[in-house]
């Protein structure tokens, strides 16, 4: 697979979008983050998944599939190498963090980012307190 077909397939998805976090290029749906291609020049896809997935992927197709390392793959973020995943298993592999951000959304209530990256969750008013010796 390639850069290209990487792009094609996350850009698939109902309401996924192309977008840029830090010079890189991602994929979000939301306004968040399900996938990027941060680690291209290496030869590697990112996927936002959970540390359970990512250990399932790895597990099971250690040639296509690796952590990414540090805190962001203790996260669940993970490698996939571009020139061994086929068209099949990436295309599943994006539809898992695609499903996974869209259940986090639902799940968190939250609006979509901006196109900035900033939350544009709108937080309720702080409550006045009574004055002392009212």
């Amino acid at each position: 697979m390639t850069p290209e077909d990487f792009r094609r397939i996350a850009l698939s998805f109902p309401g996924a979008e192309k977008g840029s976090h830090m010079g890189a290029v991602d994929f979000r749906v939301g306004g968040r983050i399900f996938a990027t291609l941060a680690a291209v020049k290496q030869g590697y896809g990112n996927l936002m998944l959970t540390p359970e997935l990512q250990q399932a992927f790895v597990a099971e197709q250690p040639a296509m599939f690796l952590a990414i390392p540090g805190g962001w793959g203790r996260n669940g973020a993970t490698h996939a190498r571009l020139a061994q995943v086929s068209e099949d298993v990436l295309t599943g592999a994006l539809q898992t963090a695609y499903k996974l951000r869209v259940e986090k959304n639902r799940k968190s209530g939250s609006e979509p980012r901006s196109k900035k990256g900033t939350n544009s969750v709108k937080r309720p008013a702080a409550k006045s307190r009574p004055a002392k010796g009212s």
